[in-house]
């Protein structure tokens, strides 16, 4: 029990760091220890005294609460699958068993979601920049989405739909062009955003047909 004792320390002071306000210097019978962040320091006062075990968790705190920091950080300029993050903190030199504590405060405080993310990123896409069920579910692997949730984003997908709704504004720049050279560019430009030969022909020939029958409208007027 003596050698208990002799183990611990008093906390002689908690000093805001200047170049940092929301960190703070932890002081131990007189001397510098470690910085803690205000959240971690916030459980501590002047005069209680710690242990060896007690220095080390907070410690061990500490590593998570800055790892947290930089995750928060990572996910201000846009949501973040899970594996983004997990990546990002990994890039970062973060031990694995920080990153999944991480990773779970993350999804306790619904800041990390899969499921809302790639339901987020079909919504984007398809009000955005149009790509098929395929295509967007190559995105989503690509971020690390389990497949059963990709499944399920994309399911509600009407890719006919779709497919015309990009192909009509398109098509108007190809408006005047000879069929072949108007079924080959647009053609073209739905096969790039990953919709297939039996999606694209029918629009194709549907838009050629309007086009026709607007420009002989416009020649009567």
């Amino acid at each position: 029990m003596a050698f208990f004792n002799l183990m611990r320390r008093t906390i002689t002071a908690l000093t805001p760091q200047k170049r940092n306000p929301r960190r703070v210097n932890l002081h131990l019978d007189g001397k510098f220890a470690l910085g803690l962040s205000n959240i971690i320091a916030s459980r501590l006062r002047v005069g209680q005294e710690i242990d060896t075990q007690e220095l080390h968790t907070l410690q061990a705190a500490e590593i998570q609460e800055k790892a947290y920091q930089r995750a928060l950080n990572y996910l201000s300029y846009r949501p973040r699958s899970t594996a983004e993050v997990q990546g990002n903190l990994k890039k970062h030199d973060v031990p694995e068993d920080v990153i999944n504590q991480v990773i779970e405060r993350l999804q306790e405080n619904n800041l990390v979601d899969d499921f809302k993310f790639a339901q987020a990123w079909v919504e984007n896409r398809s009000d955005f920049r149009p790509r098929s069920r395929w295509v967007l579910a190559m995105e989503l692997r690509k971020k690390g989405i389990h497949d059963d949730i990709i499944e399920q984003a994309v399911a509600g997908i009407d890719e006919e739909q779709l497919a015309f709704r990009v192909a009509r504004k398109q098509s108007r720049k190809y408006r005047g062009l000879e069929w072949h050279d108007f079924r080959r560019k647009l053609s073209a430009f739905l096969t790039r955003r990953g919709f297939n030969y039996e999606t694209i022909k029918p629009i194709v020939d549907r838009l050629w047909a309007e086009d026709q029958a607007e420009a002989l409208s416009e020649d009567r007027i």
